[in-house]
């Protein structure tokens, strides 16, 4: 009686309720009709099917999901209907076999907010072809790939060398260090010269980089890429964007000097070529070398440049000081062929086989990136038995790859035997894709792949790594964020 009572007096909740119980009909029933549309548990009105899902470990859920649902399956995330890819065979078949037609990304609002459908990572269609094009074409141009690159990684990791020494075997944070390195490479490359560390224009893109991509992942970020109306309210969303158009200023203003400086005979970073090339089409109306192009593609390279390589080292040398075995075996095989005197070159890689391994395995196992980058269909599409309309989002599920029971002995385990044969020479393998796959593969995965391994080399050649003497167990479990880093903790290097 109580409820009807309220139901009378307030005719508008009346109509809400009805309307919510309107719409989760129509939903099951449109989700029904679709013939031959991959199957999935039936999503709630409003919060779709948020209430199955681990929110600080989505990727685990969708996982856990395809058990139940098979490895093509339907997924609604608040208003966000999506269809997920899970396991090494269906990923291929869709992003190697299907390039074209899984190549598309999809409308997320937070995204769309940052970065207006410009830059390199999220644009669609001809500006995407026309700025990946101009990208890779300058990243070779200025290092990727040639051995002025390894030159400046190992000039950095010499740097890098000096810091850690300064702090004489006791403990430390490594991750603003390792952030400064490895943004320190990408800006030699975008910008034309490295940066000082302690210069407060470095520091602050370096953190404010870093902390949006811990804020990306946050439940609230989901919830508001679910109902961006929300968008007036306070909330963590607040913080990004704020976060990101500082990051844009400070940007903006190193664009706005070389600009100002700008010799057309002595282009010397991406940027400049950049500039140049707005100049050689300044008479056309419809160029795509425009400024907002420039600043957001500047920000996806630095972004991109910095993290993700900075946070696999991180995992690197947590995972070493955890397993104090395989660094002693990595440490006897640098001994054994640079020795102790000269810098690591990328073609000792040849020579020593379990130090891939170790690194291949530290991508895997860390998996930073485990819902990879969301696709999205550019045609109706038949594929694997079920039917993906135009326009569908995709979630290329990356953990599932680098955790596939069918392609990987131990899938649960840090193992760097994955990557040896029975001889211990290394093996690659087709399901290793940290970088994603097809034609949106990340486009500094020969940079990064560098990187890692002179960086990496140059730690354990010049340090002993191990945990603090008060810490008695390694926490290897990853801390939430859009990728996954390792938790907070320090770790101290003693000169070898």
């Amino acid at each position: 009686m109580a409820l009807l009572n309220i139901f009378l007096l307030s005719p508008s909740l009346v109509l809400f309720v009805c309307t919510i119980v309107l719409l989760y009909l129509i939903n099951r029933h449109s989700h029904r009709a679709r013939i031959n549309y991959p199957p999935g548990p039936t999503p709630l009105p409003i919060i779709g099917n948020l209430h199955q899902l681990d929110r600080k470990r989505i990727y685990k859920s969708l996982f856990e999901l395809s058990e139940k649902y098979g490895s093509v399956y339907s997924i609604q995330i608040g208003a966000t209907k999506a269809v997920v890819l899970v396991g090494y065979e269906t990923v291929k078949d869709a992003l190697v076999h299907h390039p074209t037609e899984f190549m598309g990304r999809p409308f997320i609002p937070v995204i769309h907010m940052l970065k207006e459908g410009s830059g390199v990572t999220w644009s669609n269609g001809e500006p995407w072809k026309q700025m990946r094009r101009f990208v890779l074409s300058t990243l070779r141009d200025f290092g990727m790939g040639k051995k002025s690159i390894e030159e400046r990684i190992n000039e950095e990791a010499g740097f890098l060398v000096a810091v850690i020494e300064s702090y004489k075997g006791q403990p430390f944070d490594a991750s603003i260090i390792l952030n400064s390195a490895t943004a320190n490479i990408i800006c030699s490359i975008l910008f034309g010269h490295r940066f000082d560390t302690e210069e407060e224009t470095f520091l602050s893109l370096v953190k404010m980089t870093n902390d949006n991509f811990k804020l990306l992942a946050s439940p609230m970020l989901q919830i508001f890429n679910s109902y961006p109306f929300l968008r007036f309210l306070p909330g963590v969303h607040r913080k990004v964007f704020q976060y990101s158009k500082e990051t844009k200023t400070l940007l903006n203003n190193i664009i706005n000097q070389r600009r100002s400086t700008l010799n057309e005979g002595n282009v010397s970073g991406l940027i400049d070529r950049f500039l140049v090339k707005q100049k050689e089409e300044s008479g056309n109306p419809d160029t795509l070398f425009h400024d907002k192009n420039l600043l957001i593609a500047t920000h996806d390279l630095f972004a991109a440049g910095m993290d993700t390589t900075a946070t696999t080292l991180r995992w690197g040398l947590l995972l070493m000081m955890k397993y104090q075995e395989i660094q002693k075996r990595v440490q006897e095989e640098i001994d054994q062929v640079i020795g102790s005197k000269r810098c690591p070159r990328m073609e000792d890689q040849k020579h020593m086989p379990y130090t891939r391994a170790v690194i291949h395995e530290v991508q895997r196992f860390a998996n930073i990136a485990p819902m990879g980058v969301p696709r999205e269909t550019t045609v109706d599409i038949n594929f694997r038995g079920y039917f993906i309309p135009k326009g569908s989002c995709i979630f290329p599920l990356l953990t599932s790859v680098l955790y596939d029971k069918t392609q990987w002995e131990k899938p649960d385990e840090f193992n760097p035997a994955h990557f040896l044969d029975e001889e211990g020479k290394f093996v690659n393998k087709d399901a290793f894709m940290p970088f994603s796959a097809g034609r949106r593969i990340c486009a500094g995965e020969t940079l990064a792949k560098v990187e890692l391994f002179l960086f990496f080399s140059t730690m354990l050649q010049r340090f002993h790594l191990h945990a603090p003497p008060s810490v008695t167990n390694l926490d290897i479990t990853p801390a939430v964020g859009a990728i996954l880093m390792p938790k907070p903790h320090k770790m101290c290097a003693v000169p070898r």
